[in-house]
């Protein structure tokens, strides 16, 4: 049923409850795991001359390490990988993503939020995938502020 599934990463400790089911559907389904880590260009155009080229290649190098650990997971129960950091918008980055590679699912996940949160929040990178998605998406509740 899913040929190829991409679970996008942050970094974030809240990625492994993600792998937990993104796996476990990539491996019910001898599926190749996708995983994608956006440099959020946004915060690059906020600094500026040099500290803009330090930031965006230190979160070129988080990404690099972030994409790498969902690999060896993956690899790790025998699954194919493909891997790869952007430049972008988040959210709009997974999505063309998803579409040039033709993926079949996005698994990713998100943390609670407090009631303040939701009414402050422009939304997050998981509520703008699901709502723009022309694909399935399994979103995981991670750990947050009101569990």
């Amino acid at each position: 049923m899913y040929d190829d599934i991409l679970i996008p990463t942050d970094g974030s400790e809240t990625i492994s409850e993600t792998l937990t089911h993104g796996l476990s559907i990539a491996d019910d389904n001898d599926a190749t795991v996708h995983t994608v880590y956006v440099v959020d260009s946004r915060m690059t155009a906020a600094a500026s001359g040099d500290t803009s080229t330090d930031l965006e290649r230190s979160l070129e190098d988080d990404g690099r390490e972030a994409v790498a650990a969902v690999d060896e997971q993956a690899t790790q129960r025998g699954l194919d990988t493909v891997s790869d950091v952007r430049k972008g918008t988040p959210a709009k980055t997974i999505l063309e993503y998803a579409d040039e590679h033709e993926i079949d699912l996005i698994v990713i996940g998100t943390r609670g939020k407090t009631p303040r949160e939701k009414v402050t929040s422009l939304g997050s990178v998981s509520e703008r995938v699901v709502d723009n998605a022309s694909i399935p998406v399994f979103v995981v509740r991670g750990a947050g502020a009101d569990e």
